[in-house]
């Protein structure tokens, strides 16, 4: 079972607790944007084998979204931060590269190190 501590209210809630909110930190792309980019916001996901950045919402909690580093093959939560921010904090990106060091994803994996 996935436990995240929600970096708003402190509290660690398992996944019944929550709701998950697909891949973060997507580039929204307005109305003045051609079709392929649109298309490519709607349709195209990472699915990766290993660390993924993700929105969760503490839906039962003090109900705000927030990000969450996690490994999809072994559950390991690496942290969460604020949903506000555009990139994942250093701190959390240097846990995921000790034990992952060839870890990368999208922009994210070489940029912060």
């Amino acid at each position: 079972m996935l436990i995240f501590e929600c970096p708003y209210c402190g509290v660690h809630a398992d996944e019944t607790e929550l709701h998950a909110g697909g891949e973060a930190h997507l580039k929204r792309f307005g109305p003045g944007s051609d079709d392929a980019a649109f298309e490519g916001y709607l349709f195209m996901r990472e699915n990766p084998k290993g660390v993924h950045l993700e929105r969760w919402r503490h839906s039962f909690g003090c109900g705000k979204w927030f990000h969450a580093a996690r490994c999809t093959m072994t559950l390991e939560v690496f942290g969460t931060y604020s949903a506000q921010t555009l990139e994942p904090p250093k701190e959390l990106v240097d846990k995921i590269k000790a034990k992952r060091p060839d870890w990368s994803w999208r922009e994210f994996g070489g940029a912060a190190t």
